[in-house]
């Protein structure tokens, strides 16, 4: 993409009526932009252009640092699994997302008080309400007033753009190709607030809602388009029946090739690239986009393999089904057999067991990039049982009573039977499990996690 786009990781929906049009409505939410802006001041956050814009105000003092330092503090992160779905297959609920759907969605801090009524403790959500409301002031006099013409201006253009391109026919393709639903009668809601200062937007989708920063010049908009309809079918995908998924999810685990793993927890986010960033780009575009699709290059590369595949399923109005899982299946072992020893590839998906819990941290500077991430701090049968029902590598570091760990660890994976392990010497070993997932054992002794994990091939 010619735009530098920030990442997120994100997405959700539900029963499609045949012949009726989805609604998308674009706006700007004020409440969510102020919500936005005060997460981007926090001490934790990157350098930005919010926290630039802040740090040389006037409202850069004691009073403000530490209303943003109790924002910060506030605990507006839970969730729940959908335990009946397929492993990774569905997005957790996440309280964080529900509370900007309802910034959104609510005209005013009261009703948004009232809707999120039982999603966080009530202080919690009082606090909340408050931050929000004494930094809009700020937020309209930094960022909004001195963008407000251009902005206003590019929301008017971006709303003829999706009518003049009849946006939202791309969504109804995807619930197609997904074999997935919409309730027609549930609008997806569009909100947008100005970057100044920029040459990125950022993109987020989740439930019914897209969100989106723009910057200020930004006056193309068949790459905002293509990133939001990315970011839409995850949502499509991630609201697929039990049934659909259940289907998906057999085809890959029934698959001989020993690629099948991998290939699987690629395909989410390559098939919204396939689509988004391939199929609606070419589309808005008038011919394919000939830079990178996607900033990771593993996810672009297949992406553009199954593209063809991809377009041949939209062109017959076909859902994804065994065959095309086969051909997909089969591509990534065709053309990317060494993908499944790579180590920042197979790591982007790890569930790491560590008694020493640095070692987390370690491994997040060497595989900066991950969709997944498990963590435990027990070596035992337990954790160990739980690490084996799940599809992703498998990294256990054992650093204390060596012998005695190992020796726990060859007894619970039936394919380290024939394997002789040296307790009282340093190794990495690797080996490909049943589930097709690799398990890797670090044994440390005097060298850092960092120096054995060059050793990692």
């Amino acid at each position: 993409m010619k735009n530098k786009i920030l990442p997120f990781i994100l997405l959700f929906l539900t029963t499609f009526v045949w012949g009726q049009k989805i609604t998308f409505n674009i706006k700007y939410s004020e409440q969510l932009a102020v919500f936005v802006f005060i997460q981007n001041l926090s001490e934790n956050y990157p350098e930005n252009v919010f926290k630039t814009e802040f740090e040389k105000s006037k409202y850069n003092n004691e009073t403000y640092k530490n209303l943003i330092s109790k924002f910060d503090k506030l605990a507006l992160d839970y969730s729940y699994q959908f335990e009946e779905f397929p492993y990774a297959s569905k997005t957790p609920m996440q309280t964080r997302d529900i509370l900007k759907k309802n910034l959104i969605e609510t005209e005013n801090l009261n009703d948004f008080k009232l809707r999120s009524v039982g999603i966080v403790p009530n202080n919690v959500l009082n606090d909340l309400t408050l931050y929000i409301s004494k930094l809009t002031p700020i937020y309209r006099e930094l960022i909004y007033q001195p963008n407000k013409e251009k902005f206003e201006q590019q929301l008017k253009e971006i709303t003829d753009y999706s009518d003049q391109h009849q946006i939202q026919s791309y969504f109804e393709t995807g619930l197609t190709f997904y074999n997935s639903s919409w309730d027609q009668s549930i609008p997806f809601e569009i909100a947008f607030y100005p970057l100044p200062n920029s040459d990125y937007f950022t993109a987020q989708a989740f439930y019914n809602n897209f969100i989106s920063a723009i910057q200020t010049n930004l006056r193309d908009y068949k790459d905002l388009f293509s990133v939001m309809l990315h970011e839409t079918y995850h949502i499509i995908y991630n609201e697929q029946s039990l049934e659909v998924k259940t289907q998906i999810d057999e085809s890959f685990k029934k698959s001989r090739s020993k690629y099948s793993n991998y290939a699987y927890l690629l395909l989410n986010e390559v098939l919204a690239t396939a689509l988004g960033n391939g199929y609606v780009y070419e589309n808005l575009n008038g011919k394919p986009e000939t830079n990178s699709w996607y900033f990771h290059q593993y996810i672009d590369l297949m992406a553009r393999k199954i593209y063809p595949l991809v377009k041949e399923y939209i062109a017959e109005k076909k859902s994804i089904d065994k065959r095309f899982v086969d051909q997909y299946i089969n591509l990534y072992e065709t053309n990317f057999p060494n993908w499944i020893n790579d180590p920042e590839n197979i790591m982007t998906y790890r569930y790491v067991i560590s008694e020493n819990e640095q070692d987390f941290s370690t491994l997040r500077k060497k595989f900066r990039y991950r969709s997944i991430e498990e963590n435990d701090t027990e070596i035992s049968v337990s954790s160990l049982i739980k690490m084996k029902k799940m599809p992703l590598t498998k990294v256990i570091i054992v650093s204390e009573n060596n012998q005695e760990k190992l020796s726990i660890i060859k007894k619970e994976f039936s394919e380290l039977k024939n394997w002789k392990s040296t307790p009282d010497k340093e190794f990495v070993y690797k080996i490909l499990l049943e589930d097709k997932s690799q398990l890797i054992i670090i044994n440390q002794k005097n060298s850092t996690l960092e120096k054995l994990l060059e050793s990692l091939k």
